[in-house]
């Protein structure tokens, strides 16, 4: 099969190899995809560049890439056969796993293939994964029923952002959103905004609230966000925090939080438990199935093109999701 792997960590373009190896095997449990799309995730090229914290080369060689779509070509011992043929979206492909979506073909658990829709295509299919499933587990991974509350979602033209703004509305919440220009607005799928390069966040939310604050957060910056997030939560909230780049290790607010009575919640959706992320995937297939959800696919070429697509997604400046068709 033809396949995308890197040996080292540096620079897309020195370090991408793309090239033949041999046809991975089902094993039990596991279903043989051959894919059709795969998504390139911010987290998939920090990786690649060494960038991510606590990166380590865990395999001689590694298939890059999370995320991705096709159709189930085999399956192995303990999985019904009548998958076969099936059409499936993927994500967790590559977590401590040496081969990810960047290959015509990937064995992977047979859980971590879904069924994608006719409806939906795969370049779609591709873009859900991780993006959909963070989104969720932020809003509803605790069981928080979200009917009448009021999410506040940093970052809404950003992949997990998206989902989650069109999440929370599906839950029955008022949804706002912070972005950096009108246009991301308009992308984030949120009608209240507000522009944090120009506005005082906190100060703008507690006015569209009349001083009433939010209910939840979803947070793409912990630590560079702390402070207006500690002056909008409403006490009992929660934060939900999937990411704190600008400020990677923060000095953390604990007795203005508990004071608050407020939960903190630092994930990742690499750990989700088992029972947690069928749940989630469930919720997922059936708005899916129902088209509920847009989705914001940005082409990338194929894998020729994958160094491009690496440094496209490096630079921040694309919106929605880049995918690489296989």
């Amino acid at each position: 099969m033809r396949a995308l792997w890197y040996e080292r960590f540096g620079p897309a373009a020195e370090v991408l190899t793309l090239g033949e190896m041999p046809d991975p095997r089902p094993g039990p449990g596991e279903v043989l995809v051959r894919v059709k799309a795969s998504g390139v995730n911010p987290s998939d090229v920090k990786l690649r560049a060494g960038a991510r914290p606590g990166a380590v080369m865990q395999f001689p060689r590694i298939v890059p890439h999370s995320d991705g779509a096709g159709v189930i070509e085999a399956v192995g011992e303990g999985v019904d056969s009548s998958r076969i043929g099936e059409r499936v979206w993927l994500w967790n492909g590559q977590w401590q796993r040496a081969s990810g979506t960047a290959a015509e073909l990937i064995a992977l658990p047979a859980e971590q293939a879904r069924r994608l829709p006719d409806g939906t295509t795969f370049e779609e299919g591709a873009c859900f994964g991780i993006p959909a499933m963070t989104a969720w587990y932020a809003l509803f991974g605790d069981g928080a029923d979200l009917t009448g509350k009021t999410v506040l979602v940093t970052g809404g033209a950003g992949t997990v952002g998206r989902y989650a703004c069109q999440m929370a509305r599906l839950a029955g919440s008022r949804v706002i959103t912070t972005v950096s220009s009108a246009e991301k607005a308009r992308h984030s799928t949120a009608e209240e905004w507000v522009n944090y390069r120009d506005t005082d966040v906190a100060g703008a939310v507690m006015e569209m609230t009349d001083g009433a604050g939010v209910d939840r957060i979803v947070e793409v910056d912990f630590g560079m966000n702390q402070a207006a997030s500690l002056a909008l939560i409403r006490p009992g909230g929660v934060i939900a925090s999937y990411a704190s780049a600008g400020v990677m290790e923060p000095k953390l607010f604990f007795y203005p939080f508990m004071f608050k009575d407020v939960t903190l919640r630092m994930l990742i959706v690499y750990q989700i438990a088992p029972e947690t992320q069928a749940r989630g995937a469930a919720v997922l297939g059936h708005w899916l199935e129902s088209g509920a959800l847009s989705h914001a696919v940005v082409s990338g070429g194929g894998l020729a093109d994958a160094a491009a697509a690496h440094d496209r997604v490096m630079a921040g400046e694309k919106m929605g999701t880049v995918v690489l068709s296989v």
